[in-house]
């Protein structure tokens, strides 16, 4: 038998607090992303994290409060018919201080680990073994620039963007440097001809072998690694999550080939040694950022996994 997961009592009013809080947050993001989608245009850095991540707008809008809270009231009733989440028994109820008879609601871990069991043991897998290689920061976003490599040859991606030094001068940017990408989901979006440049192999089975901290598509993945693990984690860190891979991104796409400074993104020219020093120096600060959420999943997801693991 599992632990007996202990319960807090969440009151009324601060439940209501952090769902609106947690909503106002979300609707920064996605009500342009949505406007956009209505009026049937693109934005090649604002669009990604609900266009790449399965993780969509109506989802992330709900406010999880994550394990071992008890919600009562309206906030019961309207999660009493949402998955992976189930209503106390009349002991529960008791021993959280309530009468007989009340509509309060929790997650469910019982549920969510049928349902998510091999889901929560790969993230714990990711998460643990990242935070434990060494950090690696040599890279400079050339992963963005061997997606274009040669392109002419091969389907456009992002046919609507400009490259800032041409089709020539990004191909020779890419031949003229190390590419050393560690993460198979940057890798596999490489043109053929570029695949064989990369130093490293990644791939989905060496995955959990290769991810490092310094990875700025590792650290990205820290809000996939969280939203698939709601809503046994309260929101709020799956949005920490969130706007730490929205800002990571951002500066991807300022590192990459295209020319942004229209979109308002200025290019980080990662083709000089300038630009090389100042992208090292946002991945440096991302890397401190996301360790400490790392550590936060982990320890979030630490009573799921010893549910899990033998």
């Amino acid at each position: 038998m599992p632990p007996v997961e202990p319960l807090s009592l969440l009151a009324g009013d601060e439940w209501r607090t952090r769902e609106e809080a947690h909503q106002q947050r979300v609707r920064r993001y996605a009500d342009p992303y949505l406007a956009r989608r209505s009026a049937g245009r693109k934005h090649p850095v604002e669009d990604f994290l609900f266009t790449y991540y399965t993780q969509k707008p109506g989802q992330l809008l709900r406010w999880h409060p994550g394990s071992g809270v008890v919600l009562t009231g309206e906030a019961a009733a309207a999660r009493s018919g949402w998955k992976h989440y189930r209503t106390l028994d009349d002991g529960e109820l008791a021993a959280a201080g309530l009468p007989p008879g009340t509509t309060a609601v929790t997650f469910d871990r019982g549920a969510f680990l049928a349902d998510r069991r091999e889901a929560v043991a790969f993230a714990d897998i990711i998460l643990r073994g990242t935070a434990a290689r060494a950090a690696q920061f040599g890279c400079f976003g050339l992963h963005e620039w061997a997606m274009v490599y040669r392109q002419d040859k091969f389907d456009l991606r992002h046919e609507y963007l400009r490259l800032r030094l041409g089709s020539e001068g990004t191909d020779k940017v890419v031949e003229d440097n190390r590419i050393r990408c560690s993460h198979f989901d940057a890798f596999r979006f490489y043109t053929p001809d570029a695949a064989g440049l990369n130093e490293l192999t990644p791939s989905r089975e060496n995955q959990r072998h290769m991810e490092q901290p310094g990875c700025l598509h590792a650290n990205m993945d820290l809000y996939k690694w969280a939203y698939k693990l709601l809503p046994a984690l309260p929101s709020e860190l799956v949005m920490d999550c969130f706007e730490l891979s929205w800002r990571i991104r951002a500066m991807d796409m300022q590192a990459s080939p295209y020319d942004l400074a229209e979109w308002g993104y200025p290019p980080i020219q990662i083709e000089t040694p300038e630009g090389k020093a100042a992208y090292v120096e946002h991945q440096r600060a991302f890397a401190a950022e996301a360790a400490a959420l790392r550590s936060l999943l982990a320890e979030s997801l630490a009573p799921l996994s010893a549910t899990v693991l033998p």
